[in-house]
């Protein structure tokens, strides 16, 4: 995937080790996550923010529109305040009216296109909009910090640090919708385009710049200016649920390619030879950063609390070892040492490494996007493709699909909503309409009509597969998803998605760590809260250096 002039790097972890969910559900931020490099381009390219736009009353309802170029593109956010009453607003899919609407528009658009998006964006999915439509989003307000923050500033006052820190936005969108949706622009007008050409850039564009919205509200209902360290360490948060789990079985190429980038990368870090004393103590600086950041990340979830509280226990041995570092390849040797601590440790500290090192790893970004796409190669013997389901999908044809635990669940999508849910298979209707991420249970069962066939010689090992499927046609996507796999290691989650102990927020959090996700707040198994963009640049601070993984808020 990697030029061979890169760097030098150390083995990357094994896929069977980094690719299941436990694993996967560990991940924090990196620098490679698509927030933080997004803003690296926008101060590559001195990118200026404007606010042409400015109608709201002094309560807050009105719209307003920010625009900015980049790329040699125009864009603008058009934001779109309104008076929600308190018993419409929800985070759930079901509800119909938000605090705020926005819509990322390719261009600046005239009055008569604001006054159009101003109409149709609170009404989200039952308006219909247009290609110079790249994003469409909601919010909905954090109530008690909003009031807290508009109220103390009308009366002259900071907000209280502690409550800042303690819910760390404003607002929380509950959806980001890109990719044609409702008639948006599907990811074909901008994929070429620069700085909006890796994964998910025009929608974390749209975050990034709902938050300086958030920003520039509450001053205006306040009447006054936000402390500036308070105003960053404001982000945007997020309500997130199944509707996005299903994405990393959908994209595998997508998902190898992700962790490919956060994989080699890592190993170019664990590989450096010897530490400078400024890169040892800005180790041990981020080591301090993120014990803060852990003391500060209080979540009512019992698994979560039991996760972060090991972290926390095992964090001083974490940092005392990042302070005695030595001797040749000391960060390799050091995670060779992390075997000794929890998975979520781990992660945390392969996060952790990765940081001080852009020089080294930035340019690794531009491989997050791929052109490539699943194919099936239908001249591959019947012997070969059992050969790769024999060498990497143990994990899949050792599953017992006849105990009741191990088929537990099923996926299939809303008819309402038209999004992804999970059933109980066996207390519950409308397994016949199960969506096809049994991916395990799928390639055993191509697994064992292929070792039937070639045991009744029914074709001979030498069969092409194409031939196999002329007779077993319903294997045709199991077997492409083999063939995909022998070539990209990392594009499958290495567990079974219909058992009972699949935790789907695991999915989630894979997926949002990559987007710069933190402080990640589960309110069950199947949705969570995060936050986006806590302690980033504000857009008068883009030609600072960033430095804001994992940001505390002092006292």
């Amino acid at each position: 995937m990697f030029d061979t002039l890169s760097p030098s790097q150390v083995p990357l972890r094994p896929p069977s080790e980094v690719m299941r969910l436990r694993r996967m559900g560990a991940a924090f931020p990196t620098r490679l996550s698509f927030l933080p490099t997004l803003l690296r381009r926008l101060k590559d390219d001195g990118v200026t923010v404007r606010r042409p736009v400015w109608e709201m009353d002094d309560k807050g309802f009105g719209h307003a529109v920010y625009t900015l170029a980049l790329g040699g593109f125009d864009y603008s956010l058009v934001a779109v305040s309104t008076d929600l009453p308190p018993e419409m607003r929800t985070d759930r899919v079901i509800a119909t009216a938000w605090d705020t609407a926005y819509v990322l528009y390719d261009g600046v658009p005239d009055d008569a296109e604001v006054a159009r998006i101003v109409a149709a964006a609170p009404l989200q999915e039952a308006a219909r909009f247009t290609p110079r439509d790249l994003v469409l989003s909601r919010a909905n307000k954090s109530v008690r910090l909003w009031d807290h923050v508009t109220g103390a500033l009308k009366t002259g006052h900071q907000p209280d640090r502690k409550a800042v820190r303690d819910t760390g936005y404003l607002m929380r969108t509950t959806a980001v919708y890109g990719n044609g949706k409702f008639g948006i622009a599907d990811r074909a007008r901008i994929a070429d385009r620069p700085g909006l050409s890796g994964p998910f850039m025009a929608e974390m564009l749209t975050v990034w710049l709902i938050r300086g919205f958030t920003h520039d509200l509450a001053e205006h209902v306040g009447d006054a200016k936000l402390d500036r360290d308070l105003k960053r360490h404001l982000g945007i948060g997020n309500a997130t649920g199944l509707g996005m789990a299903p994405f990393l079985v959908a994209h595998p190429l997508l998902l190898d390619a992700w962790m490919q980038v956060r994989e080699t990368a890592l190993a170019r870090v664990r590989a450096i030879e010897a530490l400078t004393p400024d890169q040892q103590d800005r180790l041990i600086a981020l080591g301090a950063r993120a014990g803060r950041h852990l003391a500060d990340w209080q979540v009512p979830d019992a698994i979560a609390a039991d996760r972060i509280a090991l972290i926390r226990a095992e964090w001083p041995d974490v940092c005392a070892a990042l302070a005695r570092l030595s001797g040749p390849r000391p960060l390799d040797g050091l995670m060779k040492q992390a075997d000794i601590w929890s998975t979520d440790t781990q992660e945390l500290l392969a996060a952790l490494l990765i940081e001080p090192f852009g020089d080294l790893v930035d340019g690794l970004t531009e491989c997050m996007a791929t052109p490539f796409v699943p194919q099936l190669d239908p001249a591959m013997s019947c012997a070969d493709l059992a050969g790769l389901v024999e060498r990497d999908w143990d994990w899949a044809v050792n599953v017992d699909f006849d105990r009741p635990q191990d088929c537990a669940r099923f996926w299939y999508v809303s008819e309402e909503k038209q999004e992804p849910r999970l059933g109980d298979r066996h207390a519950e209707p409308g397994s016949d309409l199960e969506s096809p991420l049994d991916i395990a249970r799928q390639v055993q069962s191509l697994a064992d009509d292929l070792a039937y066939d070639l045991a009744q010689d029914l074709g001979g090992p030498d069969e092409p597969v194409a031939a196999f499927l002329a007779k077993h046609p319903r294997h045709r996507a199991a077997a492409r998803r083999v063939q995909t796999l022998a070539r990209h290691p990392y594009a499958e989650i290495r567990d079974n998605l219909i058992g009972e102990g699949c935790l789907p927020i695991d999915m989630l959090r894979c997926k949002l760590s990559f987007f710069g996700a933190a402080r990640f707040d589960p309110k069950s198994d199947r949705w969570t809260r995060i936050t986006l963009a806590q302690g980033a640049p504000l857009a008068d601070e883009l030609d600072a250096d960033p430095d804001w993984w994992l940001p505390t808020l002092a006292p």
